[in-house]
C-alpha cells in the first residue's frame, strides 16, 4: 500500500479511489467530524481569487473544493481535474456541481497552458503522488504570476501527549469506519499508512520553496494532523 512506488503506487491509488468514490464524501465528514468543510473554506479564502477568475482544483475528487470556490468567488471558472474518473462521476451526481468544468488530468502532466490559473488547489493529493517535486513544478507552471497554490494535506502525528490517541483514531477508528461505510477497510488502512510516511509540514513547505514559490506558509488543524500550505508565484521568480 503506502510502501508502493512508481507506477505501481499510482495504479493502486487510482483503483482505490475508484472503489470508494460513491461514499467518499460521507466518509470524509465522519472521520474528520465535519471539519473538512471548514478546511475547504479556508483553502478558498487563502486562494485570493478575483471575481471572474480561474481556479484549478487538481485531484478534485467529487469537486468539494471547486464547488466551495464557486460559492465564495463570483463568476469563478472552476476546473476540477482528476485521474480517477469514477470520483468525478460521483461529483456530477450533485446538481449544484454540474457547472464545474470536469477534466481528466494527471497532476504530473497537467493539460493546461502556462500561466493560466489565478490559483491551483488540491486536497489530499500530495501524499499520493509518485513525484512531489514534479507535481509542484506542474502546479507552478500553470499558475499565473502573482497567483497562489494552496495544498490541503494530512501530516504525520507529532510526538506529544496526544499522539497515542491520534494513532488510535488513524489506525483503528478510520479503518473500522471505512469497512462499515464503504466496505473497503483496506483503502482506509492506506490513509494512516501514507500519512505517517509522508513529509512533515516543514519539509513540504521547503519543497514548495525549492520549486520557486515565495511567501510559503502553512497553518495546522486538527491537533497538527492537517496542514494547509500556501505559496505564491512571484512575478520576479523563474522556476528552478
Amino acid at each position: 500500500m503506502a510502501h508502493l512506488t512508481g507506477q505501481e503506487r499510482a495504479h493502486y491509488v487510482q483503483n482505490m479511489f475508484a472503489r470508494i468514490a460513491g461514499r467518499y464524501d460521507r466518509m470524509n465528514r465522519l472521520m474528520t467530524f465535519g471539519q473538512d468543510v471548514r478546511w475547504r473554506r479556508y483553502v478558498i479564502a487563502q486562494a485570493n481569487i478575483p471575481a471572474g477568475g480561474r481556479l484549478l482544483d487538481i485531484a478534485t475528487g467529487t469537486g468539494d473544493i471547486a464547488y466551495e470556490g464557486m460559492q465564495q468567488v463570483p463568476g469563478l471558472q472552476a476546473v476540477g481535474g482528476d485521474f480517477t474518473l469514477e470520483m468525478m462521476q460521483a461529483g456530477k451526481l450533485y446538481p449544484e456541481r454540474r457547472t464545474i468544468q470536469w477534466v481528466g488530468a494527471d497532476t504530473l502532466a497537467l493539460p493546461f497552458p502556462d500561466n493560466y490559473f489565478d490559483a491551483v488547489t488540491s486536497g489530499f493529493l500530495m501524499r499520493n503522488v509518485i513525484d512531489v517535486d514534479k507535481a509542484f513544478q506542474e502546479q507552478w507552471r500553470v499558475t499565473k504570476p502573482g497567483g497562489r497554490v494552496i495544498v490541503l494535506e494530512s501530516s504525520p502525528p507529532k510526538r506529544n501527549l496526544l499522539r497515542p490517541f491520534i494513532l488510535f483514531h488513524l489506525n483503528t477508528v478510520i479503518p473500522t469506519l471505512g469497512r462499515l461505510i464503504t466496505g473497503e477497510s483496506e483503502a482506509y488502512r492506506y490513509l494512516p499508512d501514507s500519512t505517517q510516511q509522508f513529509r512533515t509540514p516543514e519539509a513540504l513547505a521547503e519543497a514548495m520553496r525549492q520549486t520557486g514559490f515565495s511567501q510559503v506558509r502553512f497553518k495546522l488543524f486538527m491537533f497538527g494532523t492537517i496542514a494547509i500550505h500556501v505559496g505564491e508565484k512571484s512575478d520576479s521568480l523563474a522556476m528552478k
